[in-house]
């Protein structure tokens, strides 16, 4: 239980959607940093920050994210769990 509770306050699992760069998407186990939270997206965090979505903002969410944080682990892409990070929403690849 403490470990459960430790890898919520200190970790994000950081959903990347797939896009042209990353065709098939990407999730990564990474130390939590600024105001992510547990499951996020870059998609998320501008939604949440900006109010919208759009490529330039998709972008520079995900450098300042990967510039600032450790990545633990890589993990294959899944449609479920960037849909939780967003609540749902869909947003253009």
């Amino acid at each position: 239980m403490a470990a459960a509770i430790f890898a919520y306050f200190s970790l994000t699992v950081f959903v990347i959607q797939p896009i042209g760069a990353l065709p098939e998407g990407r999730i990564l186990v990474t130390e939590r940093v600024g105001k992510t939270r547990f499951l996020d997206s870059a998609d998320a965090i501008c939604e949440r920050e900006l109010g919208g979505v759009s490529l330039l903002c998709r972008s520079m969410m995900m450098g300042k994210f990967l510039e600032e944080t450790t990545v633990y682990f890589r993990l294959p892409y899944s449609e479920t769990l960037y849909s939780w990070s967003t609540g749902g929403r869909e947003y253009g690849r």
